[in-house]
């Protein structure tokens, strides 16, 4: 079977916590026969890679966003080793490594634990790693991001993305608490606490203290454990203990710069993430049975923005192209454009309603003007 009958995962297994590429060949069979639409579409997607004889993995532009990601991260460490800059100029360099640390997470981490990067999986597995290089578990990402959101998108009690922590209201199925009704004024702020929140305690929280029924039957293998806090212990020893250590800056002047970092990370992960699934055009399921086809589910529930900028897509790893990245998860995110021109005209031909935001802004907008009514209605 060649790569490119896995394009589209039209309906994932949901009994593994991460389907693996080959579950999803297998799954993509049957429920395309339900449908036309879904099995023109995917048809379609599918002759885009084999019509022109390329591969559905990394490209050379993309090799090329992995050097480029890598090279800034060690160049500005190694900068600060090397100039041992003071001040500002610390602060900038360090800055300069929350940067390419935000690019290799939506660009890199992200796409490897798809396995989209490279048919062979030690390489994806590798890529993967990025993420416990930024301080985040790649382990337990995988998990969340595959079982607790890609096989139940917006869906109440199950899509990890949807958790608030009763200090947001993301579904109109979740209770309302009344400061909630300030939520679409604090929301920025909390959104800048996200990355320091993974690095310092959900992580740990979804190993020992999980609230999902699906890691609390899930054995975690010992090997894991051990690569969480091996990462956890390398990240803050070069985040922060060694530029005290090493290059005698004060802790003061460093948690500043760590701290800036974050609010960088988490305000652009989260607001990448945010806007593609919980705006005021989206719809939130109360059951799996509420479609009968895993692609209309997709379409319903997600919404592009800024498919006409390469500068959006390049920066943000194709994730403004959401549709296409749930309908075609295996594949490398810089197909992701041309994909997405499919898409748009198989939807429009066959009535099916296709969700965007022609600006990252306005997608942001929407996202607010959602939690405002969220946080107002009961």
């Amino acid at each position: 079977m060649s790569e490119t009958e896995a394009v589209v995962n039209l309906k994932p297994d949901i009994e593994d916590l991460v389907p693996s590429e080959a579950s999803a060949r297998h799954s993509a069979g049957d429920p395309a026969n339900a449908s036309s639409f879904p099995k023109v579409l995917r048809r379609r997607l599918e002759n885009f890679f084999s019509d022109r004889h390329i591969s559905p993995k990394a490209d050379r532009s993309m090799w090329g966003k992995i050097a480029l990601g890598l090279a800034v991260l060690a160049g500005s460490w190694i900068a600060l080793y090397v100039f041992n800059p003071d001040s500002w100029k610390f602060v900038a360099v360090y800055l300069l490594g929350g940067l390419a640390q935000t690019f290799l997470m939506l660009n890199i981490a992200h796409d490897s634990n798809h396995n989209a990067i490279s048919p062979l999986p030690s390489v994806n597995k590798a890529l993967n790693y990025v993420f416990d290089l930024c301080g985040i578990n790649s382990y337990m990402w995988r998990i969340l991001h595959h079982r607790g959101h890609h096989s139940c998108i917006n869906l109440h009690g199950e899509d990890d993305a949807l958790t608030g922590r009763r200090i947001f209201r993301f579904t109109p199925h979740e209770p309302r608490a009344p400061w909630q009704r300030f939520q679409h004024i604090y929301a920025l702020f909390f959104y800048a606490l996200f990355s320091l929140d993974y690095v310092f305690l959900r992580d740990f929280e979804c190993f020992f203290f999980p609230s999902h029924g699906y890691l609390k039957r899930t054995k975690h293998p010992v090997r894991e454990y051990a690569i969480l806090f091996a990462g956890k212990g390398f990240y803050f020893t070069y985040m922060l203990i060694l530029p005290v250590l090493l290059l005698g800056k004060s802790l003061l002047l460093v948690a500043l710069a760590f701290v800036l970092t974050h609010i960088i990370v988490g305000l652009t992960v989260s607001l990448v993430f945010q806007t593609t699934h919980t705006v005021d055009s989206t719809y939130f399921p109360s059951s799996r049975s509420d479609f009968d086809n895993g692609v209309y589910h997709i379409f319903a529930t997600t919404a592009d923005y800024a498919t006409s900028n390469p500068l959006v897509a390049w920066l943000v790893g194709g994730l403004n192209h959401h549709i296409v990245h749930h309908l075609c998860p295996f594949v490398c995110h810089t197909h992701y454009g041309s994909l997405t021109r499919i898409v748009k005209q198989t939807a429009e031909e066959y009535g099916v309603p296709y969700r965007q935001n022609p600006t990252m802004t306005r997608a942001i907008v929407h996202h607010l003007i959602l939690l405002k009514r969220l946080g107002s209605e009961a």
